[in-house]
């Protein structure tokens, strides 16, 4: 399905009956994460799998896409299929779209699920270093883009990962620099939403890769204290939702969702 939201072209599926569940990928990525996920969730459930702005088939939208411009763009296609409460699943800035959406429209929500991700804002340091990626990529997007993908996993199982790392850079390349470099600016622009996920009355889990050199296991630890969620963990790095699918098949029955 296409929408067209701030007159760009958004991409979108829906697959299924039952609850609706919204799910949401990471920065460089697509839908297609979910391939292995999808087809067991809709058993169950309604679910709608969306390509972020510039990522997969949708256009890029601006210069920045903070996280509040993408939390309208979920709301914009709920409100469009005529969804009025849903359940989040978001993977790493997918998540920090799905704390935004919380933020702006928590009555809409049953559950929340952030996958790979966290409720803090960058560090200092953090913040520094998208901006050396800015210039990177600049200068040199496909370099960037190899690098980055390949960051997603432990330094140890590369090689074990070898042909999903090929999978995602190949995608990754596709995006266009003002895409990346959109998506950079509004994950460096985003606030702090700790509180407002332990304000949350609702269903809220955290699935943490115990691996995961992106957002590392014991900062998922403090974050699910400091805000009330029910912690997981699972044998991965950040891409635990292909790196291990069986764990995270038992991880959704937990849950509920299948």
């Amino acid at each position: 399905m296409v929408t067209q939201f701030k007159k760009t072209s958004i991409h979108y599926s829906i697959t299924g009956e039952g609850k609706w569940v919204v799910l949401l990928h990471g920065f460089l990525l697509n839908t297609k994460i979910w391939s292995g996920l999808i087809p067991l969730l809709s058993k169950k459930n309604k679910v709608l799998a969306i390509d972020l702005p510039g990522h997969g088939k949708s256009d890029c939208i601006d210069e920045i896409h903070s996280m509040e411009l993408l939390a309208d763009l979920v709301n914009f296609i709920l409100e469009e299929n005529n969804i009025t409460t849903a359940n989040l699943l978001g993977h790493s800035m997918g998540g920090y779209v799905s704390l935004a959406f919380l933020e702006k429209y928590s009555s809409k929500i049953n559950t929340i699920v952030l996958l790979n991700s966290t409720t803090e804002e960058d560090s200092l340091m953090r913040k520094k270093n998208r901006e050396r990626m800015l210039k990177i990529i600049h200068t040199n997007k496909n370099v960037f883009v190899r690098e980055a993908i390949r960051s997603l996993f432990p330094e140890k199982k590369l090689e074990v990962y070898k042909d999903l790392i090929e999978l995602l850079t190949e995608d990754a390349l596709k995006l266009s620099k003002q895409a990346i470099m959109a998506s950079i600016h509004g994950m460096k622009l985003r606030s702090d939403r700790t509180q407002i996920l332990k304000l949350f009355n609702g269903k809220k889990y955290i699935i943490s890769g115990i691996e995961d050199p992106i957002i590392p296991f014991s900062n998922s630890r403090k974050i699910t204290i400091d805000s009330d969620t029910e912690l997981i963990r699972v044998n991965s790095g950040h891409m635990s939702v292909n790196e291990n699918h069986r764990e995270i098949i038992e991880v959704m029955k937990q849950i509920g969702f299948i």
